[in-house]
């Protein structure tokens, strides 16, 4: 069966920038699917990953787990902006993004159930591999959704709830990898959150349907992936800054298991994973709606950025100086705070970036590669400071630094106030 393609309206409203604010029903569905994305990523990365990793390799588990997460980091780097791209020229009946959050949700729950049977360190990269690849490609296309239907007067509000989403994903995932028991059956809870948690966006995602002569031109296609910092460089200061930012905190975040057990000598480090991030996500909560809305108010999103990220610098340095459960309780409000001011309003600003609208995804996944390419670096950087060179103080105290350069960075954004 063949479909007529989209009329001249569909179109248009396809590539315009929205100016209808979205109501809560959709936003609600778009925070539900990224909770799902960010429990597949975080639950495993958190905790399942770093447990399976000790029952494995024993004494080996930093090597191992830096392994598997730096590999997985590397795929993402490709797998986002590349199904972004491909998500930008989709014409299916359905929209642009409905087909690629279906069936990287079907992709990740697969490579999930792939992690929960390994006995391998082979098995446990194609599982976690499988899981980078299709999380990212639902992640491309349902952070695209954003710029495609929210206007810019209501984005610093709706990037609040998105980033909300990510913490109590991150709070969900370490839930469920925690409390149902077992590294094997924490995969499978992941599994099956995730696939829950993109039924709404799927049942009513709305999305307008790309004309014909807007699907992909394969020269067209391979040149877009390098957008000029000359050309556009907003785009790339803000690509820059949003890099040292997720380099500070994956530094801060890979070992924080291992930061518990070994240097804070806390008697049950994977709970203490869990609370800690609990009393991390509960300030998220209590910042990034609100800020983001404030943002929205007076019209300004560079403040609000490099705020943000001297807080969470301040948080990294009590980590280094008092390795304490105390300290640790006290650094997971100070970064919780900062950060949920940082992932709403620096996510407002990075719509205000994008070079064209046509290629929305795929401009979103190129700015997330900031997001994953630290996940790669991080751990070749902090193996062997934990190991070698001064342990956790000099960790927290790097992670402090990159990501207040970072902040500061903000203001060479010019375009935005």
């Amino acid at each position: 069966m063949t479909h007529q393609p989209p009329a001249a309206g569909e179109a248009v409203a396809a590539l315009a920038e929205p100016l209808a604010r979205v109501r809560g029903r959709w936003t609600a569905a778009v925070v539900l699917a990224n909770v799902g994305v960010f429990a597949a990523f975080l639950g495993p990365i958190q905790v399942l990953l770093a447990k399976q990793s000790d029952v494995i390799a024993g004494s080996n588990k930093e090597f191992v787990f830096g392994l598997v997460t730096g590999v997985g980091a590397a795929v993402s780097v490709v797998a986002n902006p590349l199904a972004g791209a491909f998500s930008d020229r989709t014409g299916s009946r359905f929209g642009r993004r409905v087909p690629w959050v279906l069936g990287g949700a079907l992709g990740g729950a697969a490579g999930l159930l792939v992690l929960a049977g390994a006995s391998a360190v082979a098995v446990m990269l194609v599982g976690w591999c499988l899981v980078q690849a299709s999380c990212n490609a639902l992640l491309a296309a349902i952070t695209a959704a954003v710029p495609d239907r929210v206007p810019k007067v209501q984005r610093g509000v709706v990037g609040g709830w998105v980033a909300l989403a990510q913490t109590v994903g991150a709070l969900v995932g370490v839930a469920l990898a925690t409390i149902v028991g077992g590294i094997g059956v924490g995969y499978v809870a992941c599994a099956v959150f995730l696939l829950l948690s993109v039924v709404p966006y799927l049942a009513g995602g709305g999305d307008q349907r790309l004309p014909v002569k807007e699907r992909l031109v394969w020269r067209e296609f391979a040149k877009s992936f390098w957008v000029s910092p000359r050309k556009y460089p907003d785009f790339g200061w803000a690509w820059l800054t949003r890099f040292l930012l997720n380099l500070g905190n994956g530094l801060g975040t890979l070992y924080l298991l291992y930061y518990l057990q070994d240097a804070v000598h806390y008697a049950d480090p994977d709970t203490g994973v869990l609370v800690l991030t609990a009393v991390y996500s509960l300030c998220v909560v209590l910042t990034a709606v609100w800020f983001g809305s404030w943002s929205d108010r007076i019209g300004r999103r560079k403040i609000f950025v490099t705020w943000s990220g001297i807080v969470m610098a301040a948080g990294g340095m009590v980590l280094a100086i008092w390795p304490t459960w105390a300290a640790a309780l006290i650094g997971a409000i100070i970064i919780g705070v900062g950060f949920g001011v940082y992932l709403s309003v620096d996510f407002a600003l990075l719509t205000e970036v994008l070079p064209n609208a046509r290629d929305r995804a795929k401009d979103l996944g190129v700015i997330n590669i900031a997001n994953s390419l630290p996940q790669v670096v991080a751990p070749a950087i902090a193996a062997p400071i934990v190991k070698l060179l001064g342990g956790y103080p000099v960790l927290y105290t790097l992670a402090s630094v990159v990501t207040l350069v970072g902040a500061v960075l903000v203001k060479k954004v010019r375009a935005v106030a």
